[in-house]
């Protein structure tokens, strides 16, 4: 077997920045692919580890979704959901959910999130995040197959820039792309502040008002074809809490705009890669491929981790079957890239 086809069985990980994991179609996919695989042959012989480009969008919302190298292809499904504890699949019923509980749950999240400790990051620091993540390690055109459990380590900078270089990255465990190497999220041209490139002295410039940040939103969110501009709104939204820190006013508009995105719902109970259980928000968009959750727990109202679902009738795939999940499982400011902090910040 070549390097390049051992190089494919191993599993890229989803990127920070919030132009990550959009592009879902074939045609899309495949041209992620394919610039995914340039890039890394390209940083193969770097001592420094692979350059990861966002191309694609994460956050947290939506976890590792991904064909091998590319970190935002859609590798396919299987007809039935594939639970996190690894036990045998089992079809998935229909999410019990109401607007009406996700409207009170998310003002609920909002209280709690203006209530919580200010935590203030300069331009020279990095936001740290560490994460637990099971993700997609199938075929391009295969069903989806969820990994080992492993861990990821990301340096969001936090310099206004314009920069190449918009953090760091470093995975350990079974399924990680070089286990143990920390290297750049670079961008081929230089990204200035934004969705592209949210340090927190932009999201502190953002609306506080939940009717004026959305109105913003809906400017800045990119749908993909098929895609409505509430889901990119959302999946924007997702983006942004779950790899950043912000102000508490600004964290708690996110979530009072979230509520007010049609065809947003509350499940009961969903369960993040740590197998915590928790209250999740989600919004259904029939049109589109993908569903996300946002899970959230139930007594202090932090965000814990999220979930993210497909579905592609054009392929047969009628059923949802959990394609990734993810677990934040410490938040902080540090001084630089690689550093990594004694005790979690307050979220």
């Amino acid at each position: 077997m070549s390097e390049a086809e051992e190089l494919l069985k191993a599993t890229a990980e989803w990127d920070l920045p919030p132009e990550r994991h959009r592009h879902f179609k074939d045609v899309l996919m495949q041209q992620i692919d394919q610039d995914r695989n340039q890039d890394l042959n390209q940083n193969l012989n770097q001592d420094r580890g692979p350059s990861v480009r966002p191309s694609a969008r994460r956050r947290l919302t939506r976890p590792a979704v991904l064909v091998p190298l590319a970190s935002a292809a859609l590798a396919g499904a299987l007809l039935v959901t594939l639970p996190v504890d690894g036990r045998a699949p089992a079809a998935r019923a229909t999410p019990s959910a109401t607007a009406a509980g996700a409207l009170v749950t998310l003002n609920r999240i909002a209280t709690a999130a203006m209530a919580s400790d200010t935590i203030r990051v300069r331009d020279d620091q990095f936001v740290y995040v560490r994460t637990l993540e099971r993700s997609n390690t199938g075929s391009f055109s295969g069903p989806v197959r969820l990994g080992a459990l492993h861990t990821e380590e990301r340096w969001t900078s936090q310099d206004p820039g314009p920069v190449r270089v918009t953090g760091w990255l470093r995975s350990s465990g079974k399924d990680a792309i070089m286990p143990g190497r920390l290297g750049p999220i670079e961008t081929t041209d230089p990204v200035p502040v934004g969705v592209f490139h949210p340090t927190y002295r932009w999201l502190a410039s953002l609306p506080t008002d939940p009717d004026a940040l959305l109105a913003r939103l809906y400017k800045e969110a990119r749908p993909v074809e098929g895609e409505s501009r509430d889901q990119a709104v959302f999946s924007l939204i997702g983006d942004l809490i779950g790899g950043a820190v912000m102000p508490p006013a600004n964290a708690a508009a996110f979530y009072r705009a979230a509520a007010k995105l049609p065809g947003v719902r509350e499940i009961p109970d969903a369960v993040d890669a740590a197998g915590r259980h928790g209250i999740a928000i989600t919004l259904d968009d029939t049109g589109f491929a993908t569903r996300d959750e946002w899970i959230f727990d139930r007594e202090t109202l932090a965000l814990l981790g999220s979930r993210f679902y497909i579905t592609d009738p054009d392929r047969g795939i009628t059923t949802e079957a959990l394609a990734g999940t993810s677990a934040v499982m410490k938040t902080a400011v540090v001084d630089k890239e690689g550093e990594v902090p004694a005790r979690a910040a307050a979220r």
